[in-house]
């Protein structure tokens, strides 16, 4: 299967920063939940959905929750997406997570990352507990009726097991470098 499955160990990375640092899991160590969720510049559903990541990142910074957001996308399928825009970016929009750069695509092909935003919410042991969309409807965020993540979230702050640990994310594809800005891994597929 392409994208990790639940119970999963989080695969590590060594990734620049936004800020001009580079991130692994061992950075994250203090904090008992992880969400690793992969992310761009230019995506509307990414952009249509920020605010509400904004509002969950908030809701449970003070609960041992961690957010780190990874741009993967090819540049030269999309110049918006380079790392000089994702600076900018983060200077413009102050985001309360990490923002790392992913150019050479490893941590997405080592995640299954499949489309922009997708959610991957990691327990204190770094297992999988839920993957997918944010929310039902990341582009017009006034119509969604579904908060995926914050309920996944909710239930593990909680100590529950998560009750619908997989849908499929809504979003973009990630944009592969040297193929179709179209083009999906072959492997890749719906995760229900």
């Amino acid at each position: 299967m392409f994208t990790l499955r639940i119970g999963d160990k989080a695969p590590d990375f060594g990734l620049h920063a936004t800020d001009g640092k580079t991130y692994s899991l061992d950075d994250f160590k203090t904090f008992r939940i992880l969400v690793v969720f992969f992310t761009c510049n230019h995506c509307p559903f990414v952009t249509g959905s920020d605010e509400v990541t904004r509002a969950t990142v908030l809701r449970f910074k003070d609960k041992g929750v961690a957010f780190i957001g990874i741009n993967s996308n090819s540049e030269n399928t999309h110049q918006e997406d380079d790392f000089d825009n994702m600076v900018k970016r983060m200077n413009e929009q102050r985001f309360p997570w990490v923002y790392v750069r992913d150019r050479s695509q490893d941590v997405a092909r080592a995640y299954g990352a499949l489309r922009t935003p997708h959610f991957f919410v990691f327990n204190e042991e770094r297992g999988l507990v839920y993957t997918g969309r944010g929310v039902d409807n990341p582009r017009k965020t006034a119509q969604m009726t579904t908060n995926d993540l914050e309920r996944a979230l909710e239930e593990v702050v909680a100590g529950k097991p998560v009750s619908i640990p997989l849908t499929n994310p809504i979003g973009c594809n990630v944009k592969w470098e040297g193929k179709d800005e179209h083009w999906m891994p072959p492997e890749a597929c719906d995760l229900v």
